[in-house]
């Protein structure tokens, strides 16, 4: 996987702050976030004790859709509860029910050593909901050539951070293609002690390419994302070619 060695671990307060621009002017783009959302809220176990938690919340959004949810991330923002670190949490062992990442995953330079921090403060049965970007046929040429950061899947996946590190010493980093990898195409199923893995869902979504997500124009009006939605459901039945998201949920083991 390529990172973007070359930029500040600042880019992503850059980036948020563009974000925030682009959803106040791009309707379609809430509507189909909003959407998103709540396909996470759905996977949500309220049997579970604790806070939900979202980690790298952005312009802390979901709390449109899971008002109760407590939104962090790296950098203090006004609309953010909390500031934190995924390697470093400042939540107690077992005090979380839910910890959601939308579009950070792949961010995380060193999987291996997050997935344990996250499961040092889930309660136990707690569960990790991960939105990402899918690989697939479409989704990666979409992703590679239309997206500002890396989707290369062929490149080796640093599992543990090394020897001294710091969870102040992470910098910006890139890998859309992570989650596939890891995931959907099963590339840890041997590093997954501690979990259970619920549910891989890709998601086809015609209608996000088309609103040019936050960083591209909007393609077309209504009538063409009307088609689009219309093509999403003809295209779901072969998500190898044609997802655009991967909706993830991984659970700590109870024993």
């Amino acid at each position: 996987m390529n990172a973007s060695h070359d930029l500040p671990i600042g880019q992503h307060d850059i980036e948020i702050q563009h974000n925030r621009r682009a959803w106040d002017r791009k309707p379609l783009l809430r509507e189909i976030y909003y959407d998103f959302y709540r396909k996470i809220a759905a996977r949500i176990n309220p049997a579970i004790p604790g806070p939900i938690v979202e980690l790298g919340s952005g312009m802390g959004r979901i709390k449109d859709v899971i008002p109760q949810c407590v939104t962090t991330d790296l950098f203090p923002n006004p609309w953010l509860d909390r500031r934190e670190n995924c390697y470093q949490l400042s939540f107690a062992d077992g005090s979380v029910s839910h910890l959601i990442l939308f579009d950070v995953w792949h961010h995380l330079r060193y999987p291996g050593t997050a997935l344990r921090e996250f499961n040092r403060v889930l309660a136990p049965g707690g569960r990790l909901i991960l939105f990402e970007p899918s690989a697939s046929w479409l989704g990666g040429m979409v992703y590679r050539f239309f997206h500002h950061e890396s989707m290369t899947v062929g490149d080796p996946i640093t599992w543990e951070a090394p020897e001294g590190f710091a969870a102040a010493d992470a910098d910006y980093y890139s890998a859309q293609g992570s989650a596939t990898r890891l995931f959907w195409w099963r590339e840890a199923q041997d590093r997954l002690s501690g979990w259970q893995l619920l549910e891989v869902q890709p998601l086809t979504s015609f209608v996000y390419f088309a609103s040019g997500g936050f960083s591209g124009p909007q393609l077309g009006g209504r009538f063409l994302h009307s088609l689009m939605r219309g093509l999403d459901v003809i295209a779901s039945p072969f998500p190898r070619a044609s997802a655009a998201r991967l909706l993830i949920v991984l659970e700590k083991e109870k024993t």
